[in-house]
């Protein structure tokens, strides 16, 4: 396997909206297209002012949010957390979420699973 051919242009991955996701556009970064599933997922989700995914908790498998521009408003178990650039949330297996674009920019996330969502 070559380098070159593991190195993502983003723009040029296919787009898809999530079940259960409102105004979020997500591009599989990782594993790259036309690769094998590995252990791994890296999604660049693009959740426009007021979009969101709604309440839903992933049984098997950790989540992180890394967001790189915008804010958010994550919830789980009654509980809220507003996040901007720079900052990162960890979801361990079974932790029910709720994530919410705030401000007037979308909102632009890494948004990491292991092992990967893909199915």
């Amino acid at each position: 396997m070559r380098i070159r051919d593991l190195v993502v242009q983003p723009d040029a991955v296919p787009t898809y909206e999530p079940p259960g996701h409102t105004g979020t556009v997500n591009r599989r970064l990782v594993p790259p297209p036309g690769h094998p599933r590995g252990k791994l997922e890296v999604v660049l989700g693009v959740l426009q002012p007021g979009g969101q995914a709604l309440m839903h908790t992933h049984a098997d498998l950790d989540q992180a949010i890394y967001v790189l521009e915008g804010g958010c408003r994550v919830e789980s178990a009654g509980e809220t957390a507003e996040m901007g650039s720079g900052q990162m949330v960890y979801l361990p297996a079974g932790t029910p979420h709720r994530v919410i674009a705030t401000g007037d920019t979308a909102l632009r996330a890494l948004v990491i699973y292991a092992p990967p969502l893909v199915r």
